[in-house]
């Protein structure tokens, strides 16, 4: 019966780790400013028929702080990438230039900063929903192992325990957006 409860308990902190994992993610694509790669990650290319991510079509460099330069490895694919790029809806313009497209980040205004970091704090709510429903299954799981047999002293420690674990990643949840925030408001 407690190898059952070692494997819940070990259970929700792999799963909680992985929503916060997903959280950085979603993060990184979220523009504070200054160009990186991760802002072109979401977007998908077809592919000789396939849906594959720009990077694995092209190099993704960063040219200067505020221009991210894609250099296709097959020339074709240049009006495909800009056809992608554009129904991606990221709000960045591909210039092509018959070898390179390349997207200018323009300076954010302070009304596109708040809008960016209200969408970070959208990403931690979905974060913090997550693994709140993780705790809310392992908890179930515990009841049922309690009606099982368990003893409700060993079955309310166990609750203490993942509420512990539920409490440490919503607070590095919270941790992450703020972070990000001050990123995206840093000018």
């Amino acid at each position: 019966m407690n190898e059952e409860l070692e494997m819940i308990i070990d259970d929700v902190s792999v799963q909680m780790k992985k929503a916060i994992s997903h959280l950085e993610v979603e993060l990184s694509k979220i523009r504070a400013g200054k160009a990186t790669p991760a802002i072109v990650d979401g977007i998908h290319v077809d592919y000789y028929g396939n849906a594959t991510p720009i990077n694995q079509v092209a190099n993704v460099t960063i040219a200067d702080a505020r221009t991210i330069s894609i250099q296709p490895w097959e020339r074709n694919m240049l009006q495909a990438i800009e056809r992608a790029i554009i129904a991606s809806n990221i709000g960045l313009n591909p210039q092509n230039d018959g070898n390179y497209i390349r997207l200018f980040l323009p300076p954010l205004t302070e009304e596109r900063r708040k809008e960016f970091a209200k969408r970070a704090f959208g990403e931690g709510e979905h974060a913090k929903v997550a693994v709140r429903s993780i705790r809310r299954d392992s908890i179930e799981a515990i009841k049922k192992l309690q009606k099982d047999g368990l003893s409700e002293d060993i079955a309310k420690d166990a609750e203490a325990t993942v509420q512990g674990h539920t409490d440490k990643f919503i607070a590095l949840i919270d941790q992450h957006c703020k972070d990000k925030e001050k990123e995206i408001m840093t000018v």
